[in-house]
C-alpha cells in the first residue's frame, strides 16, 4: 500500500511538474484583435458609448489621482511578447500609458497591437520604479542602449482593464 502512494504521489508530482513547466513557456494568447473580439470581462453597452479619449482621461487625473470605472478609447501601440499580459495605448498627443489586466485574470494576443480598443476599468498616476521600467523595456525587447537609458524614476498613468473591446 505504501508504494502505491507512493507511486501515485511521484506520478501525481511530474504531471503537476510538467503542467507548470508548459504554462511558464506559453506565449501570448492566440488570435487576430479582429474588431467586435473580447478581452476579460468585457466592455459594458454604457461604457462603449461614454467611452472618452485618452486626453480627457489625462485631464481628469491631473484633477484627481485615481479615476475608477471609467472607459477610455485609444490605440494599442506595444503588447507584450512574453505572455501578453500588458500593453501601452497612444494618446492624441503621442504619449503613451501602460495598461495591465486585472487580478492578471486574463492576456491579449500581440495582433492586438496596431488597433483601437475600449477599455473598462481604474486609472491613476503612478510613478514606476527604474527596475520596473527596465523589466517592462526587456519585456518589450528593447535594445539594451534603450534599456541603460532608464535611469530616473517616471511618472506615468497606469489602467488596470477588467475589460477590452476592438472597435477597430
Amino acid at each position: 500500500m505504501k508504494k502505491l502512494v507512493l507511486i501515485f504521489s511521484v506520478l501525481l508530482s511530474t504531471v503537476a511538474f510538467s503542467q507548470g513547466a508548459e504554462a511558464k513557456k506559453m506565449g501570448p494568447p492566440e488570435g487576430k484583435a479582429m474588431v467586435g473580439e473580447i478581452y476579460g470581462a468585457g466592455v459594458s453597452a454604457k461604457a462603449e458609448k461614454s467611452a472618452m479619449t485618452t486626453k480627457k482621461l489625462d485631464q481628469k487625473l491631473k484633477k484627481s489621482a485615481k479615476v475608477e470605472n471609467v472607459a477610455v478609447k485609444g490605440k494599442v501601440v506595444n503588447v507584450c511578447d512574453k505572455k501578453g499580459c500588458w500593453f501601452t495605448v497612444e494618446t492624441e498627443n503621442n504619449e503613451k500609458f501602460f495598461v495591465k489586466m486585472k487580478d492578471y485574470a486574463f492576456f491579449v494576443p500581440t495582433a492586438l497591437e496596431g488597433k483601437t480598443v475600449i477599455l473598462e476599468g481604474n486609472a491613476e498616476s503612478k510613478v514606476t520604479s527604474v527596475d520596473e521600467q527596465k523589466h517592462y523595456a526587456e519585456d518589450a525587447k528593447k535594445p539594451q542602449s534603450e534599456i541603460d537609458a532608464i535611469t530616473k524614476p517616471e511618472e506615468e498613468i497606469r489602467f488596470m482593464a477588467r475589460g477590452i473591446k476592438v472597435v477597430n
